[in-house]
């Protein structure tokens, strides 16, 4: 049996009615039920009430409830125990995070990942006409060997976002969706918008993979560990974004699929309304069905697939002494 997602967009309550779920939807004449095992992942988008029954009964069928908040922006999951507790995993996971070298190489090797994606999308338009040639030249250029810390990595990496951001308007030049500077809380601009709200649902994405491996989500290599809940999702995620979010966006505006007409302004930022949350998940959902072809599987795999094949390659980096290399785009 397929397990898949489920998002609710609507308020409500969620109870445990003997063994599936009873969602009472507000202002709804009939509750809606929901069958736990076909279940893998719940995202909240609207106000709900639920128990310590419904948390106790998720934990033991493995649910992950991920929580966004009234303008759609993903604020936190509640991660039932850790099911798939591996020791050796931890302890390598420690290591390689307390001594530099072995953190660095991990730390470089997301933004490497990230900035050859980001540079893979911009060849992509290149060869259909869009002038960003400048920028991807750019980012072919991009040295990572000078940067002695994280930090100094994240920098790097911010600058080349920032040089990748600016070919955004061209690529969605044909649109009057506004794009100006990235901004993240709130997001200044429809497209900004839609960059925060694509990101959070990658980031409750590759929560939930991890869940299914034996890798700790708590300990990051580019992110630094502190009192963040979980760091390794924003590690991993740094790869997959140009892949996923960015490319779902220029797809989705280009086509018209979403126009101005699905945002709404709050004070001193904007951001996806009802509807236009429904349309991004919809094509979301469509970009993560999506298949390639793996060369080492030899076979198609679905992006969603791919990415739990990422934190595979990461234990296997952990625990074989394998070295990680991060998915390449491919043009």
């Amino acid at each position: 049996m397929i397990r898949e997602r489920l998002y609710l967009f609507s308020s409500g309550s969620l109870r445990r009615q003997h063994n599936t779920l009873r969602f009472d939807a507000k202002n709804a004449k009939r509750p809606a039920f929901l069958p736990v095992e076909q279940i893998r992942e719940i995202l909240v988008f609207g106000e709900l009430e639920l128990n310590k029954c419904v948390l106790e009964f998720l934990s033991r069928k493995g649910v992950i409830l991920h929580f966004f908040d009234r303008e759609g922006w993903y604020v936190g999951s509640y991660y039932p125990r850790e099911h798939l507790n591996a020791g050796l995993v931890l302890v390598r996971q420690v290591m390689h995070y307390l001594d530099l070298n072995l953190r660095m190489y991990l730390a470089r090797a997301f933004v490497e990942g990230a900035i050859r994606n980001m540079r893979q999308v911009l060849l992509y338009y290149e060869r259909r006409g869009v002038d960003v040639k400048e920028a991807r030249q750019y980012l072919e250029h991009v040295d990572t060997s000078h940067a002695e810390t994280p930090e100094q990595l994240m920098a790097v990496e911010g600058k080349a976002r920032e040089i990748y951001w600016e070919a955004f308007a061209k690529i969605l030049g044909k649109s009057d969706l506004e794009t100006g500077s990235r901004r993240r809380r709130p997001p200044s601009n429809e497209v900004n918008a839609l960059v925060s709200f694509g990101n959070g649902l990658l980031y409750a994405m590759v929560l939930s993979e991890i869940f299914r491996t034996h890798l700790d989500p708590r300990i990051g290599y580019l992110h630094e560990t502190n009192f963040r809940r979980f760091t390794l999702q924003l590690d991993v995620a740094e790869v997959f974004k140009p892949v996923l979010v960015d490319r779902t966006i220029f797809r989705l505006v280009n086509r018209k699929t979403i126009q101005k007409k699905h945002f709404k302004g709050i004070p001193g930022g904007i951001y996806l309304n009802g509807t236009g949350r429904k349309i991004f998940i919809q094509a979301w959902e469509e970009t993560l069905r999506r298949t390639l072809h793996h060369p080492r599987l030899k076979r198609k795999v679905s992006y969603r697939r791919l990415l739990r094949l990422e934190l595979y390659k990461l234990e296997k980096h952990f625990v074989e002494g394998s070295e990680y290399r991060p998915f390449r785009l491919r043009g």
